[in-house]
C-alpha cells in the first residue's frame, strides 16, 4: 500500500469512498500476486544456478509480505465500509422519519381542513334544504292559486347552481377516497343523492315523458 493509499484510506468516512480504497488496493494487490509468479519463477531458476538465490528468495519474502499487509487491510477496509453503509443507512431512516412526521403533520392539518368543509357543507345543505322546501310550499300555493308561471323549477335551479368544471381526481387514489370522491361528487351530478331521477313518465322541467308504462308483465304478453 503506497502513502497515497494510506492517506486516502485514513480520510475515507462514506461506504463509497472505502470503496474507492478498496478498489485502489485491490488493483495493488492483483500487481503483487503477478509480481509474486514472476519472483518465484526467478526463484526457481536461481536453484538451478540461473541467478542470486538468496535475493531471488528476500524479494519474494517481501512480496509474499506485502501480498499479506495488502490482504489484511483489504479485509479492515471492508469491515469499515461495511460499518460506514450501515451508519448511513441509520442516518436516512432517520432523516425518513423526521420528513414522514413533517408530512404527518400536514395530514393532521389537511384532514381537519376537510371536517371544517364537511361541516360548512351540511350547514350550506341543511340551509338549502330549508329554502327548497319553503319553495315547494310556495309552489302548491302557485297551483292552488292557478298562477302555475310564478312557480320555481327547484331541480333546474339546483342543476345551474351545480354546474360548472370540477377538478379531475388524481390518477392514484385510494379506495377509500375514491369512494368518498364519487359520494362527493355525486352531490353535484344529474341523478345523485341531491338529485333523484322522477318516477318513468313523470313530468322533467314541464316536459312529460313519451313513456308509457307497461300495464302487463313481459310474461303475460303474446
Amino acid at each position: 500500500m503506497t502513502s497515497l493509499h494510506a492517506e486516502i484510506l485514513g480520510r475515507a468516512r462514506t461506504a463509497a469512498e472505502f470503496a474507492a480504497v478498496i478498489a485502489m488496493l485491490d488493483t495493488d494487490l492483483n500487481d503483487a500476486l503477478h509480481c509474486r509468479a514472476e519472483l518465484a519463477q526467478a526463484e526457481d531458476r536461481a536453484v538451478f544456478g540461473d541467478g542470486d538465490l538468496a535475493a531471488a528468495r528476500a524479494a519474494l519474502d517481501d512480496c509474499n509480505e506485502q501480498i499479506g499487509l495488502l490482504e489484511k487491510i483489504i479485509v479492515a477496509a471492508g469491515k469499515c465500509r461495511a460499518e460506514a453503509a450501515r451508519s448511513e443507512a441509520r442516518a436516512d431512516i432517520s432523516a425518513l422519519g423526521d420528513e414522514i412526521n413533517a408530512k404527518a403533520a400536514t395530514l393532521g392539518e389537511r384532514w381537519r381542513s376537510a371536517r371544517r368543509l364537511v361541516e360548512l357543507l351540511r350547514q350550506e345543505l341543511f340551509e338549502a334544504d330549508a329554502l327548497a322546501r319553503t319553495i315547494a310550499t310556495a309552489n302548491g300555493l302557485f297551483d292552488a292559486a292557478g298562477v302555475a308561471e310564478l312557480k320555481i323549477n327547484l331541480i333546474t335551479t339546483r342543476r345551474a347552481a351545480m354546474a360548472g368544471p370540477r377538478a379531475a381526481a388524481p390518477a392514484r387514489l385510494s379506495r377509500p377516497a375514491l369512494q368518498a370522491d364519487r359520494l362527493l361528487v355525486s352531490f353535484l351530478t344529474p341523478g345523485g343523492v341531491l338529485d333523484p331521477r322522477p318516477a318513468l313518465g313523470a313530468p322533467v322541467d314541464g316536459v312529460k315523458s313519451k313513456f308509457i308504462p307497461a300495464t302487463t308483465s313481459f310474461g303475460e304478453r303474446g
